[in-house]
């Protein structure tokens, strides 16, 4: 055990944010802590640094254990060059490098103890210097360096001149060159890009030490995590594995707490019918009858409901027009800001229905092809074709759309009068406001704030064109799950710009990636992406014009295209009757609870043709159920 936290508890004021949380890590263990915001992940981890103090319990540590932390608010003033910053966490090894050399220099014609001296105190050294890895500590910064998106040409450059973004990025090499016992990360991919994140996955998942990290980023935390901390409520529970085990562990032990909630309420308002029909007969037998229950009852171990942050919200989203089939047509796109190209005759199309995920690295130009699209950007050359009855439903991350002067329920209200307050309410706390929050002025909203604003908007839309640029940013895990159940179910048309994995994979029917000028299309989610890009890189490298204005080309294309549209037909469709069979199912049960119910009433039991009635009902309906489930198991197991 490296570190262990003992009932922590915390309060702000009358506020409890962290109650009797206990867990403990392991040497080389990943864990993952999870929750929405607010839930007290990142007052969790001021608690174990020390830096906050718990009202209640303890963290304990291993002895001489050494913590790396990296927070969200990290301190960067930073004084030197990039390569400069990242030599300093090797100065031990630098230095022992030189004192190395020195007793190189000073052994030479020396004898006896003087000379045995030199030998043991350079063996001693030297020892150190190869179980530190001192002859490759150069090539491991330019390898952290360049995982984390620095080129060479960066390395000189001067942190002053950097981004509050680049220099998180220097902050989390430091750390990452330090090799503390146990890193602790504060959502470390904030500031990356897709590649340098998977590289992290990668160095994360082979580190030698123990890891904790918070993150919302769910396909992170599915490659790196082998232990998952949910923090819902005050309380933590623990799942032994990574992002996908502990979602579909969590569903489950819901499901299964609510399911015994509900039959124990129905039970306990059956009996209370009953007890209150036996009084009404009032006579010493019934009366009895009736206190007997009244016993059982008292005596019963009574199930809480469940709690839960994410109520049974759902939001709806459909186009209040249907767009013609061709939705969008590009031709030799380009665009160039001064003496910079950023690409040069881009073609693609996008038709009805599709979900395109546009990717690519920071600086690409991703989310300036948006902006060209929806003309805020003039492009230089080129043409950007709508089709027929498309109308566009614009999230950009400057939120140009939102008024200022307005509060957050009036800026949803005016834009939507035909909506009642529940609905209203209903959509804003799907994105994280409640109570009283939903009366702040817009012009007093952080960044994310705002961009949650603005997604609640398009998200009410009747636009039949979502064009978004990085929807999930500031957004915690369950506010995504609603934003990607939405976007599943819309028939619509969506282009989107994402860092965000998990996303991408839940609502992508097709991938463009814009890598070196150029375009390459992939025709799946993001796990399709990764393992088809180098075999469409190579074939687009093969240099026909087509291909150089970027195009897909691969064999057969069309015929893989067709195949695989199909697939996603059928798969869908298999989606959506599994759902009415759920409800069916769901439906079924309620009735033959109800009938049961009926069975039962004390003015039914000497009710023979009631009874026969009920009962030939409720066989009906056990022969559907049976028929119902057999159905349901049966495209279950469908591939």
């Amino acid at each position: 055990m490296i570190l262990a936290c003992q009932n922590i508890s915390k309060s702000f004021g009358e506020k409890e944010i962290l109650k009797g949380i206990s867990f403990h890590i392991e040497e080389k263990e990943k864990l993952a802590i999870v929750g929405i915001n607010g839930s007290g992940k990142t007052t969790l981890l001021r608690i174990i640094m020390g830096e906050e103090s718990a009202d209640e319990g303890q963290v304990v540590k291993a002895k001489d254990v050494n913590i790396g932390y990296l927070s969200q608010h990290q301190d960067v003033s930073f004084d030197d060059t990039i390569y400069a910053e990242m030599l300093k966490t090797k100065s031990e090894i630098i230095e022992t490098e030189r004192r190395i050399r020195e007793l190189e220099q000073l052994m030479h014609g020396r004898e006896g103890e003087e000379l045995e001296a030199l030998m043991e105190e350079y063996n001693r050294l030297t020892s150190y210097y190869d179980r530190e890895n001192g002859y490759a500590y150069e090539s491991e910064i330019t390898g952290v360096l360049k995982g984390l998106g620095f080129t060479e040409e960066d390395y000189n450059r001067h942190m002053n001149t950097l981004s509050g973004g680049q220099r998180m990025r220097v902050a989390l090499g430091r750390l990452l060159l330090k090799k503390p016992e146990l890193i602790i990360l504060d959502e470390p991919t904030n500031h990356l890009d897709m590649p340098a994140i998977a590289w992290l996955e990668g160095y994360l998942s082979s580190y030698p030490g123990a890891v904790i990290v918070v993150s919302h980023d769910r396909y992170f935390i599915d490659r790196v995590a082998t232990k998952v901390v949910g923090i819902e409520l005050k309380k933590a529970t623990v799942y032994h594995g990574n992002y996908s085990y502990y979602a579909a562990k969590y569903k489950e032990i819901r499901e299964s707490q609510l399911k015994a909630y509900m039959n124990q309420q129905a039970e306990i308002k059956h009996q209370q019918e009953v007890i209150t029909k036996l009084k009404s007969f009032n006579r010493e037998k019934s009366i009895k009858r009736a206190e007997s229950r009244e016993k059982m009852l008292d005596k019963m171990d009574v199930i809480e409901r469940p709690e839960t942050v994410r109520a049974d919200m759902r939001m709806t989203l459909e186009p209040s027009v249907e767009s013609g089939n061709d939705v969008l047509t590009v031709t030799g796109l380009t665009k160039r800001f001064g003496s910079t190209e950023l690409f040069n005759g881009l073609d693609f199309e996008i038709k009805r229905g599709e979900k395109v995920a546009l990717i690519g690295g920071n600086g690409t130009g991703k989310t300036t092809i948006l902006k060209l699209i929806n003309r805020i950007t003039p492009k230089d050359a080129g043409t950007i074709t709508l089709g027929s009855r498309v109308t566009i439903g614009y999230y950009d991350q400057e939120h140009q759309v939102l008024n200022p002067e307005k509060t957050i329920f009036d800026e949803i209200s005016d834009a939507f009068p035909e909506l009642n307050n529940t609905r209203i309410r209903n959509v804003l706390a799907a994105f994280l406001f409640t109570g009283d929050d939903v009366f702040k002025q817009i012009k007093d909203l952080s960044g994310g704030e705002k961009g949650r604003v603005s997604l609640a908007k398009l998200m009410l839309s009747p636009a039949n064109f979502l064009i978004m640029d990085e929807p999930t940013n500031h957004l915690d895990i369950n506010s995504k799950e609603i934003l990607e159940d939405a976007l599943r179910e819309y028939t619509g048309t969506v282009l989107v710009v994402s860092h965000d994995r998990y996303f991408i994979n839940r609502i992508a029917t097709r991938i463009v990636e814009l890598k070196d000028r150029k375009l390459f299309g992939f025709i799946g989610d993001y796990d399709y992406y990764e393992s088809h890009r180098d075999t469409v890189y190579s074939a687009q490298s093969g240099g026909t014009g087509a291909q150089d204005r970027g195009t897909e080309q691969i064999s057969s294309s069309k015929e893989s295209f067709l195949k695989e549209k199909e697939d996603r037909a059928r798969q869908k469709k298999r989606e959506n009757d599994l759902k009415k069979l759920e409800a069916r199912i769901e439906q079924l049960e309620t009735e033959i609870e109800e009938i049961d119910g009926a069975i039962n009433l004390p003015e039914n039991a000497t009710n023979v043709a009631k009874l026969t009635e009920l009962s030939t009902k409720r066989e009906e309906l056990d022969k559907e159920l049976i028929e119902v489930y057999d159905e349901y198991y049966r495209l279950e197991a469908e591939e």
